[in-house]
Order: C-alpha cells, then sequence, then structure tokens
C-alpha cells in the first residue's frame, strides 16, 4: 500500500466514523459542515491524489463555509497538489494545529479489555453528557456530540471507565475494515496523568480485536508531547500528518 492508498484509506474511514451533517463534493475534495464542531467535521479535505485548488474554487468553498457560519478551514492531509499549501497561505489562511494519524498493529494476544471498562454498542445521554463535560470549551456542546455520534452506522464502542462507581473516563471505538478507530478518548480534568486513559485505548482495541481489526489509528495534535509519547509506548506511529490552514477573522 503506498502512502497515497493509506492516506486515502484511512481518511475514508475517518469520514465514516465522525459524520458530519452535510457534505459536499468539489474536484477532489470534501467540504464537511457540522454546526463548527471539531475541525475535522467542519472542513474541506482532498480526497484525490494531486488534487489542486483554483482562485475560482477557493471562493466557493468559503462561501460555503460563510453561509454556515462555521470558519472557513481547508484540511491538508498529503494528498493535495503542492501548490495548495502556498496558495492559501497567500490568500491569507493560517497555519494551525498540525496533527499526526497514528496506527498501530493489534496483536492476537491484545483481545481482552478490561474489565472495569464497561462497553456498549450504543450511545447513550450520560455518555455524551460526561464527555462533553470533560472535554470543555468548544467541545462542550453535547447536543451537537450526540448529533454527530447518532450518525455513525459503522460497528461502534461506547467505553466508560468508573472508580468508585464514578464515571472518570471515556472513549469511542469505530470498526470498520480491519481498523478500529480510536476517538473521543477524555479523561476527568483532576484524575489525568496516572494511566485512566491508556486503559480506555487499551480496552477499545481489544474490543476491535474480537470485532476484526488487525490495526487500530487515531489522532492527535503535535503540540501534545505528552499523549503522543503515551501512544508510542502502546505501538502506535506517526502513518500521516495532517495540517489546518483558517482564515483569520472569524471566531473558532
Amino acid at each position: 500500500m503506498n502512502d497515497h492508498s493509506l492516506i486515502i484509506g484511512l481518511e475514508s474511514r475517518l469520514l465514516n466514523a465522525w459524520p458530519s451533517f452535510e457534505y459536499q463534493a468539489y474536484d477532489g475534495w470534501i467540504l464537511r459542515l457540522a454546526n463548527g464542531y471539531s475541525k475535522r467535521a467542519n472542513s474541506a479535505t482532498p480526497f484525490l491524489p494531486n488534487a489542486s485548488l483554483d482562485e475560482e474554487l477557493i471562493d466557493h468553498m468559503i462561501a460555503r463555509f460563510v453561509e454556515a457560519n462555521v470558519r472557513p478551514t481547508f484540511r491538508l492531509n498529503g494528498l493535495e497538489a503542492a501548490e495548495v499549501n502556498e496558495r492559501l497561505r497567500m490568500r491569507g489562511f493560517k497555519e494551525i494545529e498540525p496533527t499526526h494519524v497514528l496506527v498501530a498493529e493489534i496483536r492476537q494476544g491484545d483481545c481482552e479489555a478490561d474489565p472495569e471498562v464497561e462497553l456498549q454498542s450504543q450511545v447513550s445521554k450520560s455518555w455524551v453528557r460526561e464527555t462533553a463535560e470533560s472535554y470543555g470549551g468548544d467541545k462542550a456542546d453535547g447536543a451537537t456530540l450526540m448529533q454527530i455520534v447518532s450518525r455513525i452506522r459503522q460497528t461502534t464502542a461506547f467505553a466508560t471507565l468508573s472508580l468508585d462507581e464514578k464515571p472518570v473516563a471515556w472513549g469511542l471505538g469505530v470498526v470498520e475494515r480491519g481498523y478500529v478507530g480510536l476517538y473521543d478518548i477524555v479523561v476527568a480534568p483532576d484524575l489525568r496523568g496516572i494511566g485512566l486513559g491508556r486503559r480506555v485505548v487499551t480496552s477499545l482495541m481489544a474490543w476491535g480485536c474480537k470485532e476484526g481489526a488487525h490495526s487500530a489509528y487515531l489522532q492527535v495534535r503535535e503540540e501534545n508531547e505528552v499523549a503522543r509519547s503515551l501512544y508510542g509506548t502502546l505501538g502506535f506511529a506517526t502513518a500521516y500528518r495532517y495540517t489546518h490552514r483558517v482564515m483569520p477573522g472569524r471566531s473558532v
């Protein structure tokens, strides 16, 4: 599998695992909109090798974002044509939040989940509420999070780890065609750094193994060296990197 095939394969799974509310296709680009909740669901992403952008197409997509009251954002994953990044830079789009897509092989001996991590196949209101509250900030919108995860059509597991019967860590696993995607791994703010997130991650990988997954993937910001180090100890390595070009002057 060449680099482009790997990127397209994982990007396709990501698109299915984290649904937007609206999709528009433009000459090798997919523009996604979901009320501004998370950049991956509210951005234009290339899905064909050497996908190009001319000024007319940039203007057209900007107008679609503005109509939806979403900050115009281009998510560049390495499939775009060589001149795209410079063209957006010249238009004033700022580069932010470089992110790594990490992949790890799931070994057959790693198929037993932590018994204290509860895995549910359907989303619950409590899972959404607790996850959104622990995220806080831009991701505190539980109503939109519920709309997104309720649209997932792949096999899912909603994970909750409790200590003394109090939920303290959460995560989402989505299995598709041999890969389990790990999303929304979050720990209660006052309990971070003691290994709770690791227990959720390994349990979702074990669940994915039992669902036929041979590999796991996730996304982590480049600046989050603590998380990247943790995932490295679990066998994750960078498959590819993406960044965002965002139009300045509008709220995120």
